[in-house]
C-alpha cells in the first residue's frame, strides 16, 4: 500500500511539471496547446533511446530530451505563432498525433507499438522501497524547483510582457513588445519542461511506447491548471496533485458501484471527473488559487 502510495505521488509531480509548463504557454502567453503530449512523448523517447540504445549517462539523457523538447517547440512555434489561436490548438493537436503515429510505425527508430522495455533506472531498482522513495525525491524538488522557476519568470519584466500579449498582442505590439519573439521563447520553454517530464516518467517506469501518450494526458492537464488557477504557477501545481489524487480517489468508488463492468466503471470514473471540474468551475470559476494582478514596479523617475 505504502509503493502505491509513493507512486501515485511521484506520478503527480510528472503532472506537476506537465502543469507548469502549459501554465507558462498557456496561462501567461494564452498559447492552447493541445499538443503537450506529443513533448511529453518526445522527452521519453529521447531519453529511452540516448541511454539505453545510445549508451549515455542517463543525467545527459535528460539534457538530450530537454534541448530536443526546446529544439521541437521551436519549429512549432515558428510554423503556427501567425494563425489565430484556434487554429493553434487544432495544429498542436495534430503534431501530438503525428508524433504518436510515427512512434507506432517507425520500428527501426522507436521499436514500435511494443515500444522501448528496460529503459535505464535512475536509481537502483535494488534498493526496493528506497527506490521509489528517492524517486519521490527526486521528482518532488524538480517539480518545486520548476514552479519557482515558473513563478520568478512570471513575475519578471518578461512574465509581464507576455501577460500584455495574453491580453491583446496588437496593443502588445504597437507598445513595442516584440510579440512573435514572445511567443516562440514561451512555447519553446514549456516544451522543453514537458519533455523532462517525460523522460523522468519513461526512466521511473522502465516502459516507453505510443499507447502511454494519448491525448487523454493533455486533457487532464488542463484540468489540472484550471482546477488549480490558470496563470499561477503555485495553483497548477496544487491543481495536479489534486487532479491525480481525486483520480484515483474514483477508480475505488467506481470500483464499489454493484453492477458495474470494468468498461462501465471507466466510464464512470470519467463522468465523476467531469462533475467535479463542473462543480469546481461553478464554486470557483477562476480556480482555487486565482491568478493575482501584478502591481506595477516603482517609477526610478
Amino acid at each position: 500500500m505504502l509503493n502505491y502510495i509513493i507512486f501515485i505521488l511521484v506520478v503527480a509531480g510528472v503532472y506537476a511539471l506537465l502543469a507548469q509548463s502549459l501554465t507558462l504557454s498557456w496561462g501567461l502567453a494564452g498559447l492552447v496547446n493541445l499538443g503537450l503530449v506529443g513533448f511529453f512523448a518526445i522527452g521519453a523517447y529521447a531519453s529511452a533511446m540516448t541511454t539505453k540504445w545510445g549508451g549515455w549517462p542517463i543525467p545527459l539523457g535528460l539534457l538530450a530530451a530537454t534541448v530536443l523538447g526546446l529544439f521541437t517547440g521551436f519549429i512549432v512555434t515558428i510554423s503556427t505563432l501567425r494563425l489565430r489561436d484556434d487554429y493553434l490548438a487544432i495544429v498542436t493537436l495534430g503534431f501530438a498525433e503525428v508524433v504518436r503515429l510515427v512512434a507506432s510505425n517507425e520500428i527501426w527508430l522507436t521499436g514500435g507499438t511494443d515500444g522501448i522495455a528496460g529503459v535505464p533506472s535512475m536509481i537502483p531498482r535494488a534498493w526496493g522501497q528506497g527506490y521509489h522513495v528517492t524517486m519521490l525525491a527526486i521528482v518532488s524538488v524538480l517539480a518545486i524547483a520548476t514552479c519557482a522557476l515558473v513563478r520568478h519568470l512570471a513575475a519578471s519584466p518578461w512574465g509581464r510582457a507576455l501577460r500584455a500579449v495574453r491580453e491583446d498582442q496588437v496593443v502588445a505590439a504597437v507598445a513595442g513588445k516584440p510579440v512573435i519573439r514572445l511567443k516562440a521563447q514561451a512555447f519553446s520553454i514549456a516544451a522543453a519542461i514537458a519533455a523532462l517530464a517525460g523522460a523522468i516518467y519513461g526512466h521511473y517506469t522502465s516502459y516507453v511506447a505510443p499507447d502511454i501518450y494519448q491525448p487523454l494526458i493533455t486533457i487532464y492537464v488542463f484540468l489540472a491548471v484550471t482546477a488549480g488557477g490558470v496563470g499561477r504557477p503555485a495553483g497548477a501545481f496544487l491543481g495536479a496533485y489534486l487532479l491525480i489524487g481525486f483520480l484515483e480517489l474514483t477508480r475505488f468508488m467506481a470500483e464499489i458501484v454493484p453492477g458495474v463492468s470494468p468498461v462501465q466503471a471507466a466510464a464512470t470514473r470519467e463522468i465523476l471527473v467531469g462533475l467535479a471540474l463542473i462543480l469546481l468551475l461553478r464554486l470557483k470559476p477562476n480556480g482555487i488559487m486565482p491568478e493575482r494582478n501584478q502591481k506595477a514596479p516603482p517609477s526610478t523617475a
